[in-house]
């Protein structure tokens, strides 16, 4: 029985050690970090329309059945430009009391109400926002309020982009390795941060209203370009010693 706590002794002794020993850490790994920027631009080929139509009455209930009776008539209208349903959709409706100050009471005094309903529609043929816009005009929309450019191959145009910028990166690391009498290695960590710069406000032209014009101005559009920015900062590791320009373990952009 006496003999058993001492083997346990024992056989505990080099595990203590063990965990005393100090834990030995590695010097942080030299590196270089480089910024780079890339830049792609597209053509918008699809746009988004806000339409909205604003009805005024005595009552509410006045305000919003009017207003319900011309967006019927404008959404028909947009229709016959070829949009379907799921490319037309409600962004934002209200009514709300159109009011006044009364200087004499000292209270508000309402002159009646006004109803809001702005309808989003999705043009997927940049060619047809002039015409869409003059329908939903025609339709009894007063207001188009803005004209959203956006380009289905932007996805593409981005990693192209990146690919710039990391480019540019590389070859700014290159040349501050050479600079040092070293050869570029593989990267360590790269981050990237996005920007779009979207094209100029539309250039409108705006539809003819007064009766006594024989014949209605088209509205003209023109969607620009977009500018897709990317830039990445980016930490490289030097080649290790013996790597030349040929060297597989140096990057392309870098030989």
């Amino acid at each position: 029985m006496r003999i058993l706590p001492v083997a346990l002794l024992a056989l505990a002794a080099p595990l203590g050690a063990q965990q005393q020993q100090p834990v030995v850490v590695a010097p942080p790994q030299p590196s270089i970090v480089a910024s780079g920027r890339g830049e792609v631009k597209v053509t918008p080929d699809r746009a988004t329309v806000h339409v909205t139509v604003e009805t005024r009455g005595k009552t509410a209930a006045i305000a919003g059945n009017e207003n319900a009776r011309i967006v019927r008539v404008t959404l028909d209208a947009l229709r016959a430009q070829g949009l379907a349903n799921e490319q037309l959709g409600t962004a934002d409706y209200n009514v709300y009391p159109e009011q006044t100050y009364d200087e004499r009471t000292r209270r508000p005094v309402i002159l009646g109400y006004v109803a809001r309903n702005t309808v989003r529609a999705e043009v997927r043929r940049i060619e047809k926002v002039g015409d869409v816009i003059d329908a939903a005009l025609a339709g009894g929309a007063n207001t188009i309020g803005g004209v959203h450019f956006w380009s289905s191959s932007l996805e593409a145009a981005r990693r192209t982009a990146l690919e710039q910028a990391v480019g540019a990166s590389c070859r700014d690391a290159a040349a501050m390795a050479r600079g040092a009498g070293r050869a570029l290695g593989q990267p360590l960590e790269i981050s990237s941060v996005e920007s779009y710069m979207p094209p100029p406000m539309p250039m409108m032209q705006a539809r003819a209203a007064a009766p006594a014009m024989a014949e209605a101005v088209p509205t003209q559009v023109n969607p620009g370009e977009q500018s897709l920015v990317v830039s990445v900062t980016a930490r490289w590791a030097f080649a290790q010693d013996g790597a030349n320009a040929g060297s597989t373990a140096v990057p392309a952009c870098a030989r």
